[in-house]
C-alpha cells in the first residue's frame, strides 16, 4: 500500500493537485494524508472576535481547517467512488517544512503530491515558494503539478541529467514505480554544455540500460543564450512528454535549477509535472 501526502491550503491548485493524485493512483491501494498547516501569523484580529469564552483561537481555527479537510474528502469520494483509496485528516500548527517532514517520517510516506503557485506580475517562477522548500528541504520524493494541469496518459517521461552523479536504484525507486504504473517510456535526457563527465556518463548509461526497460538517450545542446531548464522544457513540450523527473544532490548541477532566482529570471508557463527525488548520499 502506497502512503501519499497531499498537504493543502484549500486553494484551487492544491485541490487539484489532489485530483491528479487521484487519477493518478486510480488503480492503486493507496493511504491518502490530506495536511493543513496553520502557523499564528495567519490568525487575524477577525478571528479573535469570533472566538467565544469556552474556546481558544487555537481550537477553532483547527477545527475550521479539519471541518474543510473533511469536505474536501467527501467530495473526492462522491467523485471517484474508489474502494482502493482511504484518507486521514491532519492539521497541524506548526512551521510548514517541520510538519512535512515530522508526517512523513511518522506515516513513512512514500510520495508528497503538492500544487505550485506562479508568482503574480512579470516575474513567474516554476514552482511556489512552499513547494521549493519542501524540494531542498524535505526528506521524500516529491511530485509537483502545475496550475491547471489534468491528468493524462503519462505515456513519456523524461528524466533529466548531467550525468555528475552515478546514481544508484534506490535513488530513482519513485521513478521506476512511475514507470511501472503508467507503463511509460523513459527518456535519459542529458543535458550539459560540455564533456567533462565522459566517464561518468557512460557508467550511467550502463546503469539505466541494467535497470530500466529500453530506455531512450537524448542529449541536449544547452547554449548560452538559454538555461538547462528552458532547453529540457522546450524538449519536453516538442517530443509531448508527460512528466519530468530528476534527482537533485547539493553538489550537482541540477541543484543550482532550485534557486529562486533562476526561477524569477524564467517566463515559465510549463503545465507538465515534476517529479524530484533526492540522492541517497545527500
Amino acid at each position: 500500500m502506497k502512503k501519499i501526502l497531499l498537504p493543502t491550503d484549500f486553494s484551487k491548485n492544491s485541490i487539484n493537485a489532489i485530483n491528479y493524485a487521484m487519477e493518478l493512483f486510480r488503480n492503486e491501494t493507496c493511504d491518502f494524508y490530506i495536511l493543513n498547516v496553520q502557523k499564528a501569523s495567519s490568525f487575524i484580529s477577525d478571528d479573535m472576535m469570533v472566538v467565544n469564552s469556552s474556546a481558544t483561537i487555537y481550537n477553532t481555527i483547527v477545527d475550521a481547517a479539519k471541518k474543510s479537510i473533511s469536505n474536501i474528502i467527501a467530495k473526492i469520494a462522491k467523485k471517484y467512488n474508489n474502494e482502493k483509496h482511504y484518507f486521514e485528516s491532519i492539521v497541524d500548527y506548526d512551521n510548514f517544512i517541520d510538519s512535512i517532514n515530522q508526517v512523513s517520517e511518522k506515516q513513512q510516506i512514500d510520495l508528497i503530491i503538492m500544487g505550485t503557485k506562479g508568482a503574480s506580475g512579470l516575474a513567474k517562477v516554476l514552482f511556489g515558494s512552499n513547494t521549493i522548500k519542501v524540494i531542498q528541504r524535505g526528506n521524500v520524493p516529491v511530485l509537483a503539478i502545475p496550475d491547471d494541469c489534468t491528468f493524462t496518459n503519462i505515456d513519456k517521461i523524461a528524466f533529466t541529467t548531467s550525468f555528475e552523479y552515478l546514481y544508484k536504484i534506490e535513488d530513482l525507486r519513485q521513478l521506476k514505480q512511475m514507470l511501472l504504473l503508467n507503463k511509460s517510456q523513459l527518456y535519459i535526457l542529458h543535458a550539459i554544455n560540455d564533456d567533462d563527465f565522459a566517464e561518468e556518463i557512460s557508467k550511467d548509461i550502463d546503469f539505466f540500460r541494467l535497470n530500466f526497460k529500453d530506455p531512450k538517450f537524448e542529449y541536449l545542446h544547452v547554449d548560452e543564450k538559454k538555461s538547462v531548464c528552458e532547453t529540457i522544457l522546450e524538449y519536453s513540450k516538442r517530443h509531448d512528454v508527460k512528466m519530468i523527473a530528476m534527482a537533485i544532490n547539493k553538489h550537482t548541477f541540477f541543484q543550482r535549477l532550485f534557486n529562486r532566482h533562476t526561477f524569477e529570471d524564467i517566463a515559465c508557463t510549463s503545465d507538465i509535472p515534476f517529479l524530484v527525488m533526492k540522492n541517497s548520499e545527500e
